[in-house]
């Protein structure tokens, strides 16, 4: 039975695996040179808070917001901040109310147009039966 498998072409009587190139190098970091005190600033659990700078407007990240180091966010005070939220809330509060009144007038027009549907044919047949009749 060997001897049949060793003659076979199609399988090889050998298994030899191709040779893997050796690896390059693993990262192309220089963090490594650096200093373990270095690193540490670098790599460390201490992250502190995290900022940006948008526009010429310095913000931090604080609770769950970004907010304005200086106070100040781009050009608008926090008075007017507050002032634009509120309008804001007003006019969301308005829109839903106009939206209801749209829901309620387009119900009413639904309501209106079946009726003068149900009006016509009963005036068609009114019509058809007078016809008769004559």
């Amino acid at each position: 039975m060997e001897a049949f498998w060793l003659k076979m072409p199609l399988f090889g009587s050998t298994f030899s695996p191709k040779k893997t190139p050796p690896r390059k190098s693993a990262s192309l970091s220089n963090l490594h040179n650096l200093d373990r005190s270095t690193r540490e600033v670098e790599l460390g659990l201490d992250y502190g808070t995290p900022t940006m700078n948008l526009a010429g407007q310095s913000l931090k990240f604080e609770n769950g917001q970004w907010i304005a180091e200086t106070g100040v966010s781009g050009g608008v005070d926090r008075r007017e901040t507050q002032r634009l939220r509120r309008r804001n809330q007003q006019l969301e509060e308005e829109n839903n109310l106009l939206r209801l009144k749209v829901d309620i007038l387009l119900d009413m027009l639904s309501e209106t147009t079946a009726e003068s549907h149900l009006m016509e044919k009963e005036l068609d047949e009114l019509k058809s039966v007078s016809r008769r009749r004559k």
